[in-house]
């Protein structure tokens, strides 16, 4: 299974809801030497913008792991630039708002940016 298979299906099951953050780390965990269970809690307080509304999980969960995966700083840089010209924000206050004034509803919205944010740390590491 590939790791986008794999957070699809994770973003599909019903029975337990995992936050966005959460959702991007765990395809990588065995890479980062953790279990899943481990990049569950280590990234439980990044859901929802840190619970507050802000940096977006997905985003957080993204730099985490590039950074477990030894990428250097200038990848932080250059996801942070490509996620804010790709959504127009890196905020997930903002970038709710925005979804929900065109009409989406949260949960296809923030499936499309976990499954962008993990393609993007496919693609830096040569993972699939």
């Amino acid at each position: 299974m590939t790791r986008k298979e794999d957070v699809v299906d994770l973003r599909a099951d019903t029975q337990v809801h995992y936050n966005c953050a959460q959702s991007v780390m765990a395809p990588f965990a065995g890479d980062l030497g953790i279990t899943r269970e481990q990049a569950y809690d280590m990234m439980l307080n990044f859901g929802g913008g840190m619970g507050c509304g802000a940096t977006c999980g997905a985003l957080v969960g993204a730099l985490a792991a590039l950074g477990g995966l030894g990428l250097p700083q200038e990848k932080r840089l250059e996801l942070i630039e490509r996620f804010r010209a790709e959504n127009g924000a890196i905020d997930c206050a903002t970038l709710l708002e925005a979804a929900y004034g065109r009409g989406e509803e949260k949960k296809p919205h923030c499936d499309g940016v976990v499954y962008r944010c993990v393609d993007y740390v496919c693609q830096e590491t040569g993972l699939e």
